[in-house]
């Protein structure tokens, strides 16, 4: 198993609205940066589980959700109506690639970003490196269980 953190602008796509879908499923689609992409189409197995983190007001791990199906190309990509079209991708040769994911846990308290600084054992945490922007990014089992701690206290 593998663990990872996944971004979303909470105004956008927030833990609660994940919750509140049939089976709490949904497709993670609109990843438009080729490591993030990687992530998700090379790295990602069903079973993964994921720290949900809300990116804006309060930038915070809001949860916890799983993948639940491994990538496959992401159809937004060729809808010209849809703002993550991409012209360059076609179903022939897909450029984006998407997952589902599906929510598991929702913190009592969410973990601000503040927070998480200066933690032990968290000090390598890609999150937390200055200049860190990927939306989607492989943490460890170690600092998956430490910020899971902290968001079940």
């Amino acid at each position: 198993m593998k663990y990872w953190l996944m971004k979303t602008e909470p105004g956008c796509f927030s833990i609660d609205d994940l919750a509140a879908l049939p089976e709490g499923t949904t497709s993670w689609d609109g990843v438009r940066n080729y490591q993030a992409r990687n992530f998700m189409r090379d790295g990602m197995s069903v079973g993964d589980l994921i720290l949900f983190y809300h990116s804006v007001t309060t930038p915070s791990v809001a949860g916890i959700a799983r993948v639940a199906r491994e990538a496959y190309p992401d159809h937004t990509a060729w809808n010209p109506e849809d703002r993550h079209f991409d012209p360059k991708s076609t179903p022939e040769k897909p450029l984006w690639f998407m997952v589902d994911v599906q929510f598991v846990e929702k913190f009592a308290s969410p973990v601000p970003l503040a927070a998480l600084r200066g933690v032990k054992g968290l000090e390598r945490m890609e999150l937390l490196k200055k200049g860190s922007r990927l939306s989607v990014m492989p943490v460890t089992q170690e600092e998956f269980e430490i910020v899971c701690r902290l968001g079940r206290e």
